[in-house]
């Protein structure tokens, strides 16, 4: 039930709000640093589901509390740690949170491949058995990063992370785009199984450009996107968001759904 309300229609568009941890206020524009003026924006373009962490969950429940699902990301960390240390993620909540918010699901990142791997599965495994105990589906941001890995964008380090976190007990997958449909079917495929969404990663400067990246993984297979930047620093959030929506679930072409955004 709490995964439909993710995927409605088995593909879902997740709204990414947790920029102010990960990167810092730094990331919003001026205007949009209190949090509650994208929530609105991105509640009314109709979002399915909004990932955040606890805190923000709390502060603006009023906005988005029965109108879209909410998934709560209890891992983080930020960049004023030391550089060899920003690929560790630590405790940022509870799966006791997330359910006291009444949220459909939790999330967690493991950077696989970083000389933290294991004490993040450690966290991955807590987290996951707990939400099983809640009937809580688990979202795994799974991103290979570390000192062995030269492109953590390449297809077979990214399908590697896919199916990583299938094999961890994954019930969604957030991962990098491969950069086409034909290597994103390669991690659709790795994944076994569990839904896969595109990370949507930095702004791209031409709307088009990131709406093709979307389409192309529909095509691949991929069940939806976990898109933040590509919608909250554009001028037009909710027709960005509104456009997005378009190709994933209507599979409107980019060409068509990019006349949705302003701008």
């Amino acid at each position: 039930m709490r995964m439909s309300r993710i995927l409605p229609d088995g593909r879902g568009v997740v709204f990414a709000f947790d920029h102010g941890v990960e990167h810092g206020p730094k990331d919003f524009p001026p205007d949009r640093v209190n949090p509650r003026v994208i929530i609105e924006k991105v509640v009314e373009a109709g979002v399915d589901a909004i990932m955040m962490l606890p805190g923000i969950a709390r502060l603006t429940h009023d906005i988005w509390g029965g109108k879209v699902a909410a998934i709560i990301k209890v891992t983080s960390k930020t960049n004023l740690r030391p550089k060899e240390e920003r690929l560790r993620q630590s405790a940022f909540g509870y799966v006791e949170d997330a359910v006291a918010l009444g949220a459909d699901a939790v999330a967690a990142t493991v950077y696989w491949g970083s000389q933290y791997e294991d004490e993040m599965l450690e966290r991955w495994f807590a987290v996951r058995s707990a939400a099983e105990a809640y009937g809580l589906p688990c979202l795994q941001l799974a991103y290979p990063r570390g000192p062995a890995i030269s492109n953590m964008y390449d297809v077979e380090i990214v399908r590697y992370g896919a199916r990583a976190a299938a094999e961890s007990g994954a019930d969604l997958i957030k991962t990098y785009y491969t950069g086409s449909k034909e290597t994103f079917a390669e991690v659709v495929k790795a994944a076994s199984g569990v839904p896969v969404l595109m990370s949507g990663g930095p702004s791209r400067p031409k709307p088009i450009d990131f709406l093709r990246d979307v389409y192309s993984v529909m095509l691949a297979g991929g069940k939806g996107v976990v898109v933040g930047r590509n919608v909250f620093q554009h001028p037009d959030p909710v027709g960005m968001a509104r456009a997005i929506i378009k190709v994933v679930h209507e599979g409107l072409e980019p060409e068509e759904a990019v006349k949705e955004v302003k701008g």
